[in-house]
């Protein structure tokens, strides 16, 4: 892997929908060496831009003059993970939740949280019903959580207020071959993008943008799209995908399998990829001696489904990590898929002519 630490600290960060500012700061700080200027919009957004090489050209009077590549590329991986906001705190001192983001409630039950206040922070649980009491065929939605902060009360109404925002409490780890642990969707995404840029020698103007609030409807892309600061030629979106290899989930249902290598995105709920960018992709994956996989998904979304439109048609193309066990503490991906989407994507930034001719 190429940078385990940078993947540990994003995974780590505390950034749910719309409250992004941990894991801004650890992209800021990692991105900052590869880029030529570095900004945050106001959204929140982070882009990094790195200038094209420089190109000559003689005007009518015979004098040389240096500009930059005229290609524009944009590459997007969201920073934002899953998350909480409190409602009402109960008269027994027990927060009740709104989601941020799409969770399977079932998950949840028993898990540690952190509870994000405008003095600090909190630790939490969300509490589970024992097994001697509790129905088994009872379905919990978000509605059902509480957060148990150990709190009476009028303690709890003194130190959390409605609005306050809630994460899950979990570190990373190494499992075997894998690491393991909250946001890998879309902080692996993000993580391969920065350490691409570190490797990359692009031969047009890049921009890498770290973007919010794609769990609610890909909304900083769509600020990104609808900007008047870019005009790219392509963009390229990476995001974590589905990986269901497990027990119980029939072969042509998985959509992508750990070790496999990086999904080339054909389709998901949000777009279809141009296909002359799928094929660019695929070809140089090949040509490199890359891992990679068809990735075909129906029921999530990405950046690339805002990135390809809302600013007026642009080539597209997205690359996925497979992630496994998605939207929970414990999702899990495969360091050789990671390193297959870093070096894809040096490759693609670096090769962006061929798909322009």
């Amino acid at each position: 892997m190429h940078d385990r630490d940078l993947l540990f600290a994003l995974s780590a960060a505390q950034g749910p929908v719309g409250y992004e500012d941990e894991p801004r700061t650890v992209v800021r700080e990692a991105l900052e060496p590869a880029v030529d200027r570095l900004e945050t919009d106001a959204m929140g957004n982070v882009i990094g831009t790195v200038e094209g090489p420089s190109t000559s050209s003689r005007t009518q009077s015979g004098d040389t003059v240096e500009g930059s590549s005229d290609r524009e590329v944009v590459v997007a991986a969201h920073m934002d993970e899953i998350g909480f906001m409190v409602t009402r705190i109960t008269n027994d001192g027990f927060l009740q939740l709104d989601s941020l983001g799409g969770w399977n409630a079932q998950i949840l039950r028993a898990q540690p949280v952190t509870v994000h206040t405008a003095d600090g922070t909190l630790p939490g649980v969300i509490g589970a019903e024992p097994a001697h009491t509790r129905d088994e065929d009872d379905l919990e939605d978000i509605d059902d959580l509480a957060v148990d902060l150990g709190l009476d009360g009028d303690d709890a109404a003194e130190r959390v207020s409605v609005g306050d925002v809630v994460t899950l409490d979990t570190q990373p780890r190494e499992l075997g071959n894998c690491v393991t642990g909250k946001a890998l969707d879309d902080r692996a995404g993000v993580y391969a993008m920065i350490a691409a840029a570190r490797e990359a020698e692009p031969d047009a103007t890049v921009h890498y943008c770290a973007t919010v609030q794609e769990e609610v409807g890909l909304r900083g892309a769509r600020a990104i799209a609808t900007g008047e600061e870019f005009d790219p030629d392509l963009v390229i979106a990476l995001d974590g995908t589905l990986e269901r290899s497990v027990p119980g989930v029939a072969p042509e249902d998985r959509i992508t399998t750990l070790g496999d290598g990086v999904g080339i995105k054909r389709k998901d709920a949000s777009v279809i990829p141009s296909p002359d960018v799928v094929a660019w992709l695929t070809a140089i994956a090949e040509d490199k001696g890359i891992e990679h996989q068809r990735e075909v998904a129906w029921n999530i979304g990405t950046d690339t489904g805002s990135l390809q439109f809302e600013g007026g048609a642009v080539a597209s193309g997205a690359l996925s990590v497979p992630v496994r066990y998605h939207h929970s503490p414990v999702e899990t991906a495969h360091r050789e898929d990671l390193n297959a989407t870093v070096d894809l994507l040096a490759a693609a930034v670096s090769r962006t002519a061929e798909f322009s001719t």
